[in-house]
């Protein structure tokens, strides 16, 4: 894990273990092994997550400790060690760090870096969600926001689930899967767990924003296509100082009864020339699932663009 996550080569001989790359990383890694072997003579059983998060918050102090002059041109630094964020993500997904993979996907996230408050619309399997969710692990990770809050709209896609059994919180766990299953990409369970038991992380509808202000935290809304106009704005009037917004959805899968209401059209409408906001369009091209996924999304494209109005509503 340290030599894919560093790019340091590592050999051990001899009850010897040799570090050899750039200075920086080996640093980084010197320091790593450092508290690995302190964990070790307390005995204590670290997991691949736990293990990882040490890599990542060994690069950042490194970064405090150097300055920028060592690390922007390194290209062997696998995430942001400064204290302006360069557009690097201090996150890993099975022990790899997670990345843009298209130059769109690296606009957006340095519109999240630049911007309070963005706007993501793009087809299924682009990375708007799993990106969104990275860039605000992140934030959390290097203390630039204290509280991360994942929202969707609870509206079904032409089912109806209100006779599911459960309380309120089951039913509407099911919308909320997807962020969920990204943040476990990338966090270790127990670590997920002591912070939505604390109120680092919460998962929530839509509907349970209302009346709320939220200062230094990253909110998500995904999804976002789903809202109505009244919802969309109510959600958008909750930005507190310090905190950062992130709205992503597709406008070709609109699940309200009347399409031409969906708040995320009308707020790209009314919102597209506002100085401070930022908004990323991300296509076909970025899909980064199945290729089968890509071509699912070309053959409804079509029909998709002939029931859309000149301004992206749906008739």
């Amino acid at each position: 894990m340290i030599r894919e996550a560093l790019g340091v080569n590592i050999t051990s001989r001899d009850s010897t273990v040799y570090l050899r790359g750039d200075r920086t990383p080996v640093l980084i890694a010197k320091r790593v092994l450092e508290r690995l072997g302190e964990a070790t003579d307390e005995n204590a059983a670290l997991s691949r997550q736990q293990v990882l998060n040490l890599i990542s918050d060994e690069t950042v102090a490194e970064g405090k400790r150097s300055g920028p002059s060592e690390l922007v041109d390194d290209p062997n630094v696998s995430g942001p060690a400064l204290d302006e964020w360069d557009g690097r993500l201090a996150v890993f997904s099975a022990g790899r760090p997670v990345r843009p993979k298209t130059g769109n996907q690296q606009a957006y996230i340095e519109s999240i870096r630049d911007h309070d408050l963005v706007f993501c619309v793009g087809p299924a399997g682009t990375g708007k969600t799993y990106l969104a969710v990275a860039a605000a692990v992140h934030l959390l990770k290097t203390d630039r926001c204290r509280k991360l809050i994942l929202v969707r709209p609870a509206v079904e896609a032409g089912e109806k689930l209100g006779y599911l059994p459960g309380d309120l919180q089951a039913k509407v766990n099911p919308y909320l899967r997807p962020l969920l299953d990204a943040l476990h990409d990338m966090m270790d369970f127990g670590t997920i767990q002591r912070f939505m038991a604390s109120d680092v992380i919460e998962v929530v509808p839509l509907a349970y924003m209302r009346g709320r202000t939220l200062n230094n935290a990253v909110i998500i809304l995904d999804e976002a296509q789903n809202t109505t106009r009244g919802q969309m704005k109510m959600f958008l009037t909750r930005l507190g100082h310090g905190s950062k917004m992130i709205v992503t959805g597709d406008t070709t899968q609109i699940d309200l009864p009347d399409p031409r209401e969906s708040g995320l059209i009308d707020a790209a409408r009314r919102l597209t020339r506002t100085p401070g906001i930022g908004f990323s369009q991300l296509t076909t091209v970025d899909v980064v699932r199945h290729p089968i996924v890509q071509r699912i999304i070309e053959a409804y494209g079509e029909d998709d663009a002939r029931s859309a109005g000149p301004n992206g509503e749906h008739a």
